[in-house]
């Protein structure tokens, strides 16, 4: 009882201290989302830059960017190489764990930069790959392979302008839509919403590798984890998989916590589209394609997080 209590007030404390950084940072986020104009990088995803403004468009914490990406490679409006360069790089609530986190802060820059240079590297490695053996292929083209025609054109823009006025698609933190005609809904009520749902799922993962750690050690489940460094990755990027912002807190948590190293939390993150991969699974048609890009997804992420593991100590 002892043990159940200590462990219920030291998950308690830590996750208090975060709140109010959770509350101001979503607040900050969601000034960024509804009061700066994306139209233009949105309309320049579609050119031989794709890749890299994508991976950095991708490491903005906005609610729906992946959403957004999906739709508009659905579309055809962005290569697949855009589209996974913001898949790779999106880091959806770990931006916001690290950042609330003091020790953890230090570590958001280098996570970042690395997760896109893996958007940018993974982006153009597939392009060129499809270029190779597809011949020449355009970011946006229409259904026939032909250049678009000056209203396939205008509906191409008509389209990109809906997307970035459209508060209709759900936030990936809410699942739910943005009612801009209410301020305080927008600007305090949903990042508090969103911080009281990230520091649950904080609260609970500190509570259960407490536990973990109460009753096994300290020393060995540091052995335990170190010998495991390889296979980390395996798991953390299957978590990654899962289509909810407790996937990306849970394996940042895990990083906080040194259960984990640097290279499994990356692979977790990489894997981690938010609800990207949703979008397109609800097309059933392309099941084979979207089932081959969430396998690819997943490799690329496990090679990355052994190969990170095997160079970074931490």
């Amino acid at each position: 009882m002892k043990i159940f209590l200590h462990l219920l007030e030291h998950s308690v404390l830590d996750t208090l201290k975060l709140l109010p950084w959770l509350v101001l940072i979503y607040i900050v986020i969601e000034l960024l989302e509804h009061k700066t104009d994306l139209v233009g990088s949105k309309s320049r995803l579609n050119g031989k830059l794709g890749p890299l403004i994508g991976s950095a468009t991708g490491l903005v914490p906005q609610c729906g960017f992946s959403v957004m990406a999906a739709k508009l490679f659905e579309q055809k409006y962005i290569t697949l190489g855009t589209l996974l360069a913001i898949f790779f790089s999106t880091s959806d609530e770990a931006f916001v764990v690290l950042l609330a986190d003091g020790a953890g802060a230090m570590y958001l820059l280098p996570l970042l930069a690395t997760k896109m240079l893996i958007g940018i590297a993974v982006g153009y490695a597939t392009d060129g790959i499809l270029k190779f053996f597809k011949g020449r292929e355009r970011a946006v083209t229409s259904t026939e392979g032909a250049s678009l025609s000056s209203a396939q054109t205008g509906a191409r823009e008509l389209f990109l302008q809906r997307v970035a006025e459209d508060r209709a698609f759900e936030c990936t933190s809410c699942g739910r839509s943005h009612d801009e005609s209410k301020p305080w809904k927008v600007y305090f009520l949903s990042p508090l919403l969103h911080s009281l749902k990230v520091a649950l799922f904080i609260f609970l993962v500190n509570f259960a590798l407490g536990g973990i750690i109460e009753l096994v050690t300290e020393e060995r489940f540091a052995s335990f984890m170190a010998q495991g460094k390889y296979l980390q990755p395996l798991i953390t990027s299957m978590i990654g998989l899962i289509p909810n912002c407790a996937s990306s807190v849970v394996i940042t948590e895990c990083f906080l916590e040194n259960t984990i190293f640097f290279g499994s939390c990356v692979a977790g993150l990489c894997a981690n589209a938010g609800l990207g991969f949703v979008v397109l699974i609800k097309n059933t048609k392309k099941w084979k394609r979207n089932l081959a890009l969430i396998l690819v997804s997943y490799a690329i992420s496990v090679l990355l997080g052994i190969l990170l593991n095997a160079i970074v100590p931490f």
